[in-house]
């Protein structure tokens, strides 16, 4: 059995915006979530910059905040992300079989008590710079036990089964950056294969706490530009330098075509292709050919039943570090051969930061809308052209674009892949009320 997968609901919580109306405008108009860090003293750390969800609690989504008190942000995000997803989808509860209806999220380690970890600065400072490798040390000896059960992540998984009764598979995947991604084929694979009829599928995470930018500063993937704040982030520009850590969450309902149609869901679009693989490679490293990445690409347009100049966007990893922004261009030139040069390509962390392991998750919904509204939003701060780099990055200005099939794809440390193709269902999916969104 091989079924059609469509998406009939979308919410999301970001640094753009806490609903997928406001999250797709600031998009579409080029508007940098990045400022600086407030969710702790970051004065005396090498990186002070983030792209932090703002103004935001579950009680947004009719939630008592109390309720969540003791669980991480990434599972606020997720929960906030999954009742918009399911109210847009208009999934009542009526003519649902509950045993087939399942969850898959692409949520990662995090960390609840910044408190905690925020006393633990303090005798980490010499001279008022951090002493990383001593900050480390403490906080990891501070953690409490019952406070990281709450940061298992499969958590968030388990608490949105319980939220909207999901008795279905219920799973997490965990493959670095490429988490959420993977988790939103797989949940379209269980579907096509009939094991679900629904399933809730994302991601949400958030590493903007001591613990998560110190590591991710020691693996010296992180921009030190903190003076130049909202334009710190610049993929595919010459002279880029890291990437900024931003978070949240996106989900979208996948239910099989037929399922949809039985309770007159409005269709947004389709996700008719998905691959993943792995470099085999290192454990950080991208493979300098970008070969499971073009090989991805390659398998995902064959589920699709698609050749490589049906795709008329492509929403890049673009991370903004100096490696794999040029590997990342040399395999899309390896998929699309001279076709790629006519292909819009943008990196939409320019302005969400990278969200980790949500960044799929979110990236797919930028796809999706893309398809649905025939806008490509732009790549931002994108100023000085990198000769390793010279596909068209839609520089600093969203696009009027027919786009009728869009790949999204992405990349994490240890080498997981993921592309995942969307298209639009029909001409009716072309337009799209954001009100019923929000």
């Amino acid at each position: 059995m091989s079924r059609r997968v469509v998406i009939t609901g979308v919410g999301c919580v970001t640094p753009l915006g806490n609903d997928l109306g406001q999250f797709w405008r600031n998009l579409t108009e080029g508007r940098s979530g990045i400022g600086p860090i407030t969710r702790f003293d970051a004065s005396g750390f090498p990186v002070q910059i983030a792209a932090e969800v703002k103004d935001w609690d579950v009680s947004a989504v009719g939630e008592d905040p109390a309720r969540w008190q003791k669980h991480p942000r990434q599972t606020h995000f997720a929960v906030g992300a999954a009742i918009q997803a399911v109210r847009s989808a208009g999934l009542n509860g009526r003519g649902i079989d509950r045993r087939r209806f399942g969850i898959y999220l692409g949520c990662g380690e995090t960390f609840p008590d910044l408190d905690a970890l925020g006393r633990m600065i303090a005798p980490a400072l010499r001279d008022g710079k951090l002493d990383e490798s001593a900050f480390l040390r403490r906080a990891m000896a501070s953690i409490d036990p019952e406070q990281a059960l709450y940061c298992e992540p499969h958590v968030p998984a388990h608490c949105l089964a319980a939220l909207v009764d999901a008795q279905g598979p219920n799973m997490n995947c965990i493959a670095a950056c490429a988490s959420s991604a993977q988790a939103v084929g797989n949940a379209a694979e269980m579907i096509r294969r009939g094991e679900a009829d629904v399933m809730l599928a994302g991601g949400a995470h958030s590493m903007i706490h001591p613990l998560g930018i110190a590591g991710l500063h020691r693996l010296s993937v992180l921009t030190p530009a903190n003076e130049m704040k909202e334009k710190a982030m610049r993929p595919f520009d010459a002279h880029r330098d890291g990437f900024v850590v931003g978070e949240g969450g996106a989900m979208v309902l996948l239910e099989s075509l037929e399922h949809a149609r039985s309770r007159k869901a409005e269709i947004w679009g389709e996700l008719s292709g998905y691959a993943s693989g792995h470099e085999a490679f290192h454990l950080t490293d991208t493979h300098p050919g970008g070969r499971a990445l073009a090989q991805c690409a390659r398998e995902a347009l064959r589920q699709a039943r698609l050749n490589f100049d049906d795709i008329d966007y492509v929403n890049a990893h673009g991370t903004s570090t100096r490696l794999n922004d040029r590997i990342e261009t040399l395999a899309l030139k390896r998929v699309f051969g001279s076709a790629a040069y006519a292909i819009p390509v943008s990196s939409t962390k320019s302005m969400l930061g990278h969200a980790t392991t949500a960044c799929g998750a979110i990236e797919l919904v930028v796809a999706l809308m893309a398809v649905r509204t025939g806008v490509v939003p732009p790549t931002i701060n994108y100023e000085t052209a990198d000769p390793d780099c010279d596909l068209d990055y839609v520089p600093n200005s969203a696009r009027q674009w027919k786009c009728r099939h869009a790949l999204s794809d992405s990349l994490g440390f240890g080498g997981q892949t993921a592309a995942l193709i969307v298209s639009r269902f029909d001409a009716r999916s072309a337009s799209i009320s954001l009100a019923r969104a929000a």
